[in-house]
């Protein structure tokens, strides 16, 4: 239920966001070589490990320049909840290299990891990343990114010299991904509206904004394309993008940009949604305001990081994170944030219908991610628009209390004899949320 792609009509109902639960902070960057302005975390799951990298940077007032420069940090954990940083022995910083420096250099600052899930991919190509090409002035001035892979996520190279996208801004998290529901790999990153403006090619004008490209070997980059949010959608700016398909529908690509405010450098994650990639439904309301807990109502101090994770043992629960305390300090952190399961959107009555349009399916059963404080029930339409004997409203069993994946049944029995046939659902929704519907084998 993210949008009304599936929905004719509805009466007495409407589509609700729902903000993801406030947890425990996670992951607290207050090693000397991270510090007050780390951020741009990407994590991911990688087997029984999950992994997470990110910008270590300080800026010792708050305002002033940085104290360093810019490096990326590596840490891991088995269960989504403890974090350990592993002294990685790579880099050294100030005389020692006890550190989880995975990367410095080039890049550090925007470095944004991936696990490539193309089975095609080759050992050594296994995790990619894009990053920004030079140091801060450079990058300035040539705005380009480059292409990096790695064979065990610790170790990185260069895949070529040459950038591989230079049609943008980049001065953020610049994210990639396989994308498996189509067989190519998209990237995601920013630019600005307005272009550039003086004679270095570099100063920007208009607003932050999101771009997109597809490649299908990650080095060339074609069909870029400025994200559409519909004629209705205010002018704001996007200041990093988070956007990674749905593990549970690979078909939908969920993104978390963090909404830029000017005056007071003040920073809240949104979401949007999208089927085709580059066409996206956003919600205005912030997803985690800056009154969540805690400290992250100052300068840049709310952003999303990339990545969604199913943790052990919390089947019904998907986990995000963001960040709080930047700038403030003394060490920047992030907290975990628990979604219902699909709980992103949902169909919300206290009494009301919601008819799906005409579609035909696939399967027995229909499965349904529904919280109904009352009784709430489904009726089949055949392809007149009639209720279907034995998939009435009154031959269903009513619906009942908190499921993720709950079979709904009838009078009929299961719904072989209906399948590869044009039918629309109804829905009569008492004090109920609709999360999400999947028909099964």
């Amino acid at each position: 239920m993210l949008d009304d792609y599936l929905i004719e009509k509805m009466q007495g109902a409407a589509l609700k966001l729902h903000r993801p639960e406030a947890q425990y902070v996670a992951l607290v960057c207050d090693a000397e070589w991270e510090g007050n302005t780390s951020g741009y975390f990407s994590l991911f799951q990688d087997g029984d490990l999950f992994r997470c990298y990110y910008r270590g940077s300080h800026h010792g007032e708050e305002g002033g320049k940085p104290s360093h420069s810019g490096v990326t940090c590596y840490a891991e954990s088995r269960d989504g909840i403890t974090w350990t940083k592993p002294k990685l022995g790579l880099f050294e910083f100030r005389g020692s290299k006890e550190n989880n420096i995975v990367h410095m250099g080039d890049g550090c600052g925007t470095f944004a990891p991936f696990l490539d899930s193309n089975p095609n991919c080759p050992p050594e190509s296994r995790f990619k990343a894009l990053a920004t090409m030079g140091n801060d002035v450079e990058r300035k001035k040539n705005p380009a990114l480059q292409a990096y892979q790695s064979a065990d996520g610790l170790h990185w190279k260069l895949m070529r010299d040459k950038p591989v996208i230079t049609a943008g801004s980049f001065d953020s998290q610049n994210t990639a991904h396989y994308d498996n529901a189509r067989g190519e790999y998209r990237a995601y990153w920013r630019y600005f509206t307005g272009g550039y403006t003086d004679e270095r090619g570099w100063k920007p004008k208009g607003v932050r904004a999101i771009r997109t490209a597809t490649s299908k070997d990650f080095l060339t980059w074609e069909n870029h394309a400025n994200l559409d949010y519909g004629k209705d959608a205010p002018e704001v700016q996007l200041y990093t993008n988070a956007t990674r398909p749905y593990a549970r529908a690979p078909h939908l690509m969920l993104g978390f940009p963090t909404r830029y405010q000017p005056k007071h450098s003040q920073v809240e994650p949104v979401f949007m949604s999208s089927r085709d990639r580059v066409n996206f439904k956003r919600w205005e309301e912030a997803l985690i305001p800056i009154t969540a807990p805690k400290d992250r109502d100052g300068n840049r101090s709310n952003y999303m990081t990339c990545g969604m994770l199913f943790l052990p043992g919390k089947p019904s629960e998907l986990s995000v994170y963001a960040s709080e305390a930047y700038y403030a300090g003394p060490g920047s952190r992030i907290r975990r944030f628990s979604f219902r399961v699909d709980g992103f959107v949902s169909a919300t009555a206290k009494q009301g219908e919601l008819l799906t349009k005409a579609l035909t399916f696939a399967g027995t059963k229909l499965n349904l991610n529904l919280v109904s404080r009352g009784e709430s029930r489904v009726e089949i339409l055949d392809e007149a628009g009639k209720p279907v004997p034995g998939f009435t409203a009154e031959d269903c069993q009513p619906l009942k209390g908190d499921f993720v994946d709950q079979a709904v049944s009838w009078k009929g029995g299961d719904l072989s004899k209906l399948a590869g046939k044009t039918v629309q659902l109804r829905f009569v929704l008492s004090d109920a949320d609709l999360f999400a519907l999947q028909f099964f084998p």
